[in-house]
């Protein structure tokens, strides 16, 4: 099975591309978990959320793969909960980390700033969207994490990953 994680700052496009991407692949799509988790919190998190949130994702994650899914289209992973954490309360609970080097290799999908940023009540930081997105570089490449950065309108950013993913899907299992 194919891991495919769609990554990066808030507003990039993540859950717009994972539904294309999941329709493309006739898959459901691994929704993030910190959109219902913090309309149940009422918009307020604090550092004793952090473990939690990433332990929804990682169930959706598992349920879906549970159900076969090739490739597994993941909007957004653990590496989000590792960067918030870091930038919102000045740390990462070190169960993060080791659940993330648990989970193997993966396709990262960097989805780029260059889509209009778009205020819903969870998104907060319009005005620091680049400093957040070398936030999620900086770890990525801190953890020797390969990504590939997918960037222009939703059509173009569809058929980038496509031929992305398919290449990894046809190529020989070693």
């Amino acid at each position: 099975m194919l891991r495919v994680v769609l990554t990066g700052s808030e507003c990039t496009g993540k859950s717009t591309l994972a539904a294309k991407l999941a329709e493309h692949y006739k898959v459901e799509f691994v929704p993030e978990y910190l959109r219902e988790y913090f309309a149940m919190k009422n918009g307020i998190l604090t550092a004793d959320d952090v473990i939690p949130i990433a332990q929804g994702q990682l169930q959706y994650e598992n349920e879906a793969a549970a159900k076969g899914y090739n490739p597994l289209v993941c909007d957004t992973d653990i590496i989000s909960s590792i960067v918030y954490a870091k930038h919102y309360f000045s740390g990462c609970p070190d169960w993060l980390n080791d659940k993330l080097n648990t989970l193997g290799s993966s396709l990262y999908l960097l989805c780029d700033i260059d889509v209009q940023w778009q205020a819903d009540g969870q998104r907060d930081m319009p005005e620091e969207r680049e400093y957040m997105q070398n936030l999620f570089i900086s770890e990525l490449n801190s953890r020797n994490i390969p990504f590939q950065t997918i960037s222009g309108p939703l059509t173009q950013r569809t058929v980038e990953s496509i031929k992305l993913i398919d290449e990894i899907l046809a190529a020989p299992i070693k």
